[in-house]
């Protein structure tokens, strides 16, 4: 019985570890792009955004921001990312008016994101690996870097935006939508995922349940 016992113990001990490694190594993974407005209404200038959509307490430093030209697939802008998701579980990243501010309210980072019109793709990367990526227009004989299908080209001031927030089908049609009035930091509560700490607790939780159960069933 003894050695049962911490048997049972130890494996809870490296199940409980198996998932704790897999909820910070997929951190990052989860982080996608929700929003872009690239083309404001009136000057792009410091009224443009990239929203970001992912876990509470997500790091985000060392991730990049790319904007790939659609005419020859080259890269013309990379942004270095930097901070934290917060509890909203979204990140907004302002374009730089000029002096190190943006126009648009309550931006956690302020970086030039004045992505261009379509065609053209915005893709975020954690080094060599993309996590997420919107190519936007007509790519008919262009060079594309989105996912499945390439989103429309969005009239001035309209931005797109992702249907369901924290859905990724890996397809930019049918992920995202135009809107004629874009939401920069602002998603559905229920959308918001949980962070780590607290997935890894539920995790906890239903093993033990099942543990229990199992001691349970196996009787006295």
């Amino acid at each position: 019985m003894y050695k049962t016992g911490k048997l049972k113990l130890r494996l809870q001990q490296n199940v409980c570890a198996a998932v704790a490694l897999m909820a910070v190594s997929s951190a990052q993974a989860t982080t996608i792009i929700s929003e872009v407005l690239y083309d404001a209404a009136s000057s792009d200038n410091g009224n443009v955004f990239v929203e970001l959509f992912g876990s509470p307490g997500t790091v985000l430093d060392g991730l990049l921001l790319e904007g790939v030209n659609g005419s020859d697939g080259s890269v013309y802008r990379s942004i270095s990312l930097s901070g934290v998701i917060g509890e909203s579980g979204v990140f907004l990243i302002g374009d730089d008016s000029g002096d190190g501010s943006s126009f648009i309210g309550n931006t956690d980072l302020v970086r030039d994101v004045d992505f261009q019109n379509g065609p053209d793709s915005v893709v975020l990367r954690d080094g060599g690996s993309v996590l997420d990526a919107i190519g936007y227009g007509d790519f008919t004989g262009l060079f594309f870097a989105g996912e499945g299908n390439a989103a429309p080209d969005a009239p001035a001031g309209f931005s797109l935006a992702r249907r369901t927030p924290s859905l990724d089908t890996d397809d930019n049609f049918n992920d995202f939508i135009e809107l004629e009035l874009p939401t920069p930091g602002n998603v559905p509560v229920s959308a918001v995922p949980l962070p780590p700490a607290a997935a890894l607790f539920l995790s906890g939780i239903v093993g033990l349940a099942g543990v229990a159960r199992k001691r349970g069933m196996a009787g006295p």
